[in-house]
């Protein structure tokens, strides 16, 4: 079996060493048109806590939010955004990129990863024109599924389109393409935010209907793509396949990574239930490291939380609509700075000591929030301005942590570790995981900093003591393993060694009869 099975060291083990390739000008077009996937998940997740903040997006559609705003009650402190209808505004858009998941993962598997992509596009189109026109509520929750609908086709299509594109050596840095232009995403999202605000009337429509350039320029440019070589593969148009792997490698010489490619696609056609096989016993470290812990810890580091919200958490901590903006740009810059940063040298220091290093620092900072916050806010008071400057400052740096470890590990690690049989599995488990706790972080917290205050940020504090330690002890660095090899971390680790023997290893120890 080629590619990372448990019983066979055969196949692309054996041919690895023969790859060739070059960095071609229609390979980066390619990683580049699909990478802009990324750009409208990042885009939402910065664009609707800005919308959410200004006054004139809460007087048409939320007033109670707005009169409860302009208050300054002491009660209200924590709890002036304190609706489950506006944060449904922005949850929505999560439950509905996790219900397309199931579709987008057919019509990937099935009809390509380019198609995939298309539809993304389209259905990201529709729903950024339908909020910038919206009336009512209910066309904003219509325009917000649509949104979400195409964020789980991308988020399905684009990390595996890239992974498969980049040559094996170079696949580390392609994938965070993804993560790069999410951050990208969420800068642009905050500075239009920052000059729409000053539009009144209709400055937020602007936001939102805004949302359609990067549809737009991701279905056009998604029309002039390749397939990858091994969708085309698993489609059965081989020749086609051979036609684009040596466009993108820049070399006729792909005969060894081609007929990996063949291999790789007759094996996993003979999984009929590639969900079921990922449940199997020797398969359990992907499944509780890949498919759950990784991307449910991903959220609740309350990095999200942060930007979904980062406007109204500003104003919340006192400071006023054009400043808490600005604090968005900042927290937003230093989130694309820190992608960069991982990307250069994640493949240097590896990846556990960028989860484990950063996590440390997002612990401390979390800590200081919530001493700052338990002092010196609440009861009606207004924070010092150095106080609450140095909350920026701290949130920053704690963007910037998490920015170059769990923002792009979390996606980068679940592609490293699946092995073939469970892989498109695997893939759409890590979406929808992601997807899910996505939107429970959209949908609670603002309820929770309501009830728990400065106490919300003691509980981040300890969900990232424990996904640090969830690190520590039960993930092996991956950092320039093969994927084919990934599989073999498994038989030498302290934890999950009893759980990958193989099949062979255990008929040995089955009593002869």
């Amino acid at each position: 079996m080629a590619g990372g099975g448990f019983g066979n060291e055969g196949g692309n083990l054996k041919r690895a060493h023969l790859y060739e390739y070059k960095i071609t000008n229609y390979f980066i077009f390619a990683c580049l048109v699909a990478a802009t996937g990324g750009s409208l998940f990042g885009y939402d997740l910065g664009v609707s806590g800005g919308v959410t903040s200004m006054d004139d997006f809460l007087k048409e559609f939320f007033p109670k939010i707005y009169r409860r705003k302009q208050a300054h009650l002491h009660e209200t402190d924590y709890c002036k955004y304190d609706n489950q209808l506006l944060t449904l505004f922005t949850s929505s858009l999560y439950f509905a990129g996790l219900v397309s998941t199931f579709g987008a993962s057919y019509v990937t598997r099935n009809k390509g990863r380019r198609a995939s992509i298309l539809v993304g596009a389209v259905s990201f189109f529709l729903g950024g024109a339908i909020n910038a026109g919206a009336v009512n509520i209910t066309m904003l929750i219509i325009g917000r599924i649509l949104l979400g609908a195409g964020i789980g086709f991308g988020n399905q299509a684009v990390p595996l389109y890239l992974s498969e594109m980049a040559p094996a050596k170079h696949r580390g840095a392609v994938n965070q393409l993804f993560q790069f232009t999410t951050c990208m995403g969420i800068l642009i999202a905050n500075l239009i935010n920052y000059k729409t605000d000053k539009i009144h009337k209709w400055g937020w429509r602007l936001s939102l209907g805004l949302a359609t350039v990067p549809a737009t320029l991701m279905f056009v440019g998604g029309l002039a793509l390749p397939e990858t070589p091994n969708s085309l593969v698993e489609q059965g148009r081989l020749e086609e396949a051979e036609r684009v792997l040596v466009k993108v490698r820049g070399t006729p010489n792909v005969d060894a990574e081609f007929a990996d490619l063949i291999e790789a696609s007759e094996a996993a056609r003979a999984i009929k239930h590639p969900f079921r096989n990922l449940l199997q016993r020797k398969n359990r470290p992907q499944l509780v490291l890949g498919a759950l812990g990784i991307p449910a810890f991903q959220q609740l580091t309350g990095m999200n939380s942060i930007l979904f919200y980062a406007p109204i958490l500003f104003q919340t901590l006192g400071f006023g609509s054009g400043a808490s903006l600005i604090s968005s740009v900042l927290t937003s810059g230093m989130l694309v700075l820190a992608t960069l940063v991982s990307m250069a040298l994640v493949d240097r220091f590896g990846r556990r000591a960028f989860f484990l290093e950063a996590g440390f620092e997002m612990f401390c900072y979390m800590i200081a929030v919530a001493i700052t916050l338990a002092f010196k806010f609440g009861e009606g008071e207004t924070l010092p301005k150095a106080i609450g400057w140095f909350l920026v400052v701290i949130i920053c740096l704690f963007v910037f942590a998490y920015g170059r470890s769990w923002g792009p590990l979390g996606w980068l690690v679940p592609s490293e570790l699946f092995p073939l049989e469970t892989r498109s599995a695997g893939q759409s488990m890590v979406v929808c995981v992601n997807l899910l706790f996505t939107a429970l972080i959209a949908q609670c917290f603002l309820v929770s900093l309501c009830h728990l205050k400065y106490g919300i940020f003691l509980l981040f504090a300890g969900l990232i003591f424990i996904m640090s330690s969830f690190i520590f002890f039960l993930l092996p660095e991956t950092k320039r393993v093969p994927i084919e090899e990934v599989y073999l971390l498994w038989k030498d680790h302290w934890f999950w060694k009893k759980y990958v023997e193989d099949d062979d290893e255990k008929d040995i120890k089955k009593p002869t009869t």
